[in-house]
């Protein structure tokens, strides 16, 4: 059982995935049973999750599989985050249309689960690129996953030809990475990169830029708004969580495993991208008309505040960067299942589409209360503490002027998440009796709503439990 301890979560994944396609031509005989399905991945899922938490927590940091896997909270840490991600997903998934009663969608939301926890854990350049391409595919396929809508099927061929091509420079910068060390574990490459020399610098800048697009920072974000506005609004969400913390835990592994030398030297230019990123996505979510696509420049601008955490290379600033994913995860995949609902409902994501929310769906309005502003960041939510916490990280650093232009983003941001609060509170619908337009809920996503906005509150009043949990996770990487 010690064996496959470390890849325990990644096993119940398998497991799982091959459930949902044996159980597939069954349920197809019987229509009135297809939602078990959505049902039993969920409940697989959690039980994933439990069991893991259970058996599965690592005692130290060690290598495993021949050096392959890295069995440490860090990884563990964001592999029980991906599971449940992958629950919560799988819920809003229950409530979309073409997406609800298909076991290849939930299906590839288990393999791409799966590639994230290899990701997380990944201590080998050949098991990361693997890792990355599972994770990739079944995301480029459900991006584009409605092949009646074109906007879906753009989606998805944008992010395969864009994803495609980074994986190319990645996996040329690994190459190189083994053309001039002979070696792919990432804790024996760290040996090699002592020198901030030619080679260094454009094995780096390949790595760096491949990863970039994964997280979507400037100036490799630019696939991403429109690929989370044409992907089914539940796929969007994950991937502007779950996608997004993967690339980030193999960021700072990376950074912290194989280039600390070379750290000091880059941090200039990461505090750069930090910036750019931030402003860029800020700036433009301001002029945005749809909701989604809002959301999208706005995941933007967060892949810049998490960056600061990076930029501050202390066991403070990435165990800030674990614990804001974890805080920005539960509050997007919140608004994305928001967004969903009501664009289910009014058959538009127009800011004029969340009109009298407040009014017609009273509980949708609180919970489009608590997503906004915890996104921008104000207290009691778990919003705020996350941005606090990435922003002491720079100061302790001496990085005081990027935690000031974090700031100031902040209040950028904050002008377009109230605008939407607007239109839910203090707008009508123009020329309609708001109680004939009442926004429906589906059981499963209120359970997928009570439960992010629970956590929301809990993790952002009693936060210390779970900030101790990243600072653990942070102190595996040194």
């Amino acid at each position: 059982m010690t064996t496959i301890l470390p890849i325990l979560p990644e096993l119940l994944l398998l497991a799982l995935g091959i459930l949902i396609l044996t159980l597939d031509p069954f349920l197809k005989k019987d229509e009135a049973r297809r939602p078990f399905l959505g049902w039993f991945t969920v409940a697989s899922l959690l039980a994933a999750l439990t069991v893991s938490l259970l058996l599965a927590r690592p005692a130290g940091a060690a290598l495993a599989f021949g050096g392959m896997i890295r069995f440490d909270w860090l990884g563990f840490l964001f592999k029980m985050f991906f599971l449940f991600a992958a629950a919560v997903t799988a819920l809003l998934f229950m409530d979309a249309d073409k997406l609800n009663r298909r076991a290849e969608a939930y299906f590839l939301l288990v393999a791409a689960a799966l590639g994230m926890c290899l990701m997380a854990s990944a201590a080998d350049l050949v098991m990361l690129y693997l890792a990355i391409e599972t994770t990739s595919i079944p995301l480029y396929i459900l991006a584009g996953f409605l092949k009646t809508d074109d906007k879906s099927t753009e989606s998805g061929f944008k992010y395969m030809l864009f994803g495609a091509l980074t994986s190319a420079v990645l996996l040329y910068g690994f190459s190189l990475v083994y053309g001039f060390t002979g070696k792919t574990n990432l804790y024996e490459l760290g040996l090699h990169f002592s020198n901030f020399n030619i080679v260094a610098i454009g094995v780096t800048f390949l790595i760096l830029a491949g990863l970039a697009f994964k997280v979507s920072l400037f100036p490799f974000h630019f696939w991403a708004p429109d690929v989370y506005e044409g992907a089914p609004t539940p796929v969007a969400g994950f991937l502007s969580t779950a996608s997004k913390a993967a690339g980030f835990a193999v960021l700072i592994r990376l950074f912290t495993a194989v280039f600390p030398v070379l750290n000091a030297d880059w941090s200039l230019i990461l505090a750069i991208l930090a910036t750019l990123t931030m402003t860029v996505g800020n700036l433009i979510a301001l002029t945005q008309k749809s909701v989604k696509r809002m959301l999208a420049y706005s995941s933007i601008a967060h892949a810049g505040y998490a960056m600061i955490g990076v930029v501050a290379f202390s066991e403070l600033g990435m165990a800030s960067v674990v614990f804001y994913l974890i805080a920005y995860a539960l509050t997007n995949l919140l608004a994305f299942g928001i967004v969903g609902i009501v664009g289910r409902a009014a058959g538009s994501d127009e800011f004029s589409a969340y009109n009298g929310l407040s009014r017609r769906s009273a509980g949708l309005g609180l919970a489009a209360l608590v997503a906004f502003l915890s996104l921008a960041g104000m207290p009691p939510f778990v919003g705020f503490v996350s941005k606090f916490f990435v922003f002491a990280a720079a100061v302790q650093s001496g990085w005081v002027w990027l935690a000031i232009v974090g700031v100031l983003n902040s209040i950028v941001g904050l002008y377009y998440y109230l605008n939407v609060l607007k239109a839910v509170y203090l707008y009508r619908m123009e020329n309609e009796d708001e109680d004939r337009h009442p926004v429906p809920v589906s059981r499963p996503a209120a359970i997928a709503l009570v439960i992010l906005v629970a956590g929301i509150l809990l993790i952002g009043t009693l936060f210390g439990p779970w900030f101790g949990l990243a600072t653990r996770a942070a102190a595996a990487l040194f």
